[in-house]
């Protein structure tokens, strides 16, 4: 199977996310598309209660797409997120061709050297990396292939939306049917999320 990872908090999962795991299914002859909701992010603010949601909402949000899937592994592990303790037990759990490949935008690209185990990592996973913003070169990030780290840039345009800027809509009732799925909509006005 040649798997591809999507790691990420998805608070909430939106377009722009479905936008980026469909352009990899398309273009890089994966198998599967794997969708993992971290259960407590290491470098961002963990809200309790929230991770059920955030799951829930990945679902809903793929459950139509034969070619995705999510992944409870995180959620049921109820520990900190790290990626690379999470890319063993895929090993693991499913028959891999070749290496885990793994989806992952620039500003957390940029930071790569600072997670955990990221010297054990850089060897099971290959890197697409998806640019998160408009002044981008990629040889900025040359020095990363000198230290080991194998990945390609997908030739994405940058799509502008941002699970903060999202919230923020939310909050201040503004319409989000033109970010989000329709499903995932309807999950956040019956649960209330995002109000304060």
């Amino acid at each position: 199977m040649k798997l591809c990872v999507f790691q990420g908090t998805f608070n909430p999962i939106h377009r722009a996310h479905l936008q980026v795991a469909e352009y990899v299914y398309k273009n890089f002859d994966f198998d599967k598309i794997l969708f993992i909701p971290a259960y407590k992010p290491p470098h961002k603010d963990y809200t309790p209660g929230m991770a059920i949601h955030r799951f829930n909402m990945v679902k809903l949000a793929v459950e139509n797409r034969y070619n995705f899937d999510v992944s409870d592994i995180e959620y049921k592990s109820e520990e900190k997120s790290y990626t690379y303790l999470t890319i063993k037990e895929l090993y693991k759990k499913y028959p891999v061709d070749g290496k885990i490949n793994f989806i992952i935008g620039t500003d957390a690209f940029e930071k790569i050297e600072t997670w955990y185990e990221t010297d054990k990592l850089k060897k099971l996973v290959d890197f697409i990396v998806f640019r998160r913003t408009n002044n981008f070169s990629q040889q900025n990030y040359n020095y990363l292939k000198e230290k080991g780290y194998n990945f390609i840039f997908a030739d994405l345009e940058f799509c502008d939306i941002s699970s903060t800027q999202l919230r923020s809509r939310i909050t201040n009732g503004e319409r989000i049917n033109d970010i989000v799925t329709e499903e995932v909509e309807d999950y956040i006005k019956k649960h209330g999320l995002y109000k304060n």
